[in-house]
């Protein structure tokens, strides 16, 4: 795929590669020594608190978006999951994405690759824009967020991602995007190192930029 090109912004500093898995994603069963990592007390390389969420909103409200109630970071909401109980499994590439997102705190998309559409580009999103985000239909405003693009609209982010290029149990190839900040600089990377580490270990994936 084309490289993904993303706008001028002042405060993003994402983190963006490609995953290719070894067979689809319905026939990989989660690894035990991956989901274990969904405890909040996992052993990890990172580690969340009050300036990483302050700084990740303040990545979101840059355009205008207001990151609170039920559009607050995607990190956030799996911290709040972990501490309450515990984070279920979804597939073993989403376990991934959510083990490095909870313990970094920075939110991260993945995308499906066969489901959407080139070209690729990273921008806030337009006023009046908004998107199916689960299976029953329901839609979120995006409208001032930093979002994902591919060639028929916006298809992740920061908060919640499309439905319409979620991950399913025939996904092969994956685009996965880390919401890292320049206040917070080099954390994105660093956080993507891990996750493809993770991928490769626990997978058997192989990643590239993206």
């Amino acid at each position: 795929m084309n490289p993904v090109v993303c706008d001028p912004h002042p405060l993003l500093e994402a983190a963006v590669f490609v995953t290719d898995l070894p067979r689809p994603l319905g026939e990989i069963a989660p690894p035990p020594a991956l989901t274990a990592l969904l405890a909040a007390d996992a052993p990890a390389p990172f580690k969340s608190d009050d300036a990483v969420r302050e700084a990740v909103r303040a990545l979101l409200r840059h355009g205008g978006f207001k990151p609170s109630g039920r559009s607050k970071p995607a990190s956030e909401y799996l911290a709040r999951a972990a501490a309450e109980g515990g984070l279920r499994s979804i597939n073993a590439a989403v376990d991934a994405c959510n083990v490095v997102s909870l313990h970094s705190g920075l939110p991260i998309s993945v995308v499906d690759l066969d489901l959407a559409k080139e070209p690729f580009r990273i921008r806030v999103a337009p006023e009046g824009t908004s998107y199916v985000f689960n299976p029953s239909g329901q839609t979120i405003d995006v409208a001032g967020l930093v979002m994902l693009f591919d060639g028929e609209g916006p298809c992740a982010g920061p908060v919640k991602d499309s439905q319409r290029t979620k991950t399913h149990a025939g996904t092969r190839r994956t685009l996965s995007v880390v919401w890292g900040t320049k206040d917070l600089a080099g954390r994105a990377e660093r956080a993507a190192g891990w996750y493809r580490e993770l991928l490769a270990a626990h997978l058997g994936a192989v990643t590239e930029p993206g």
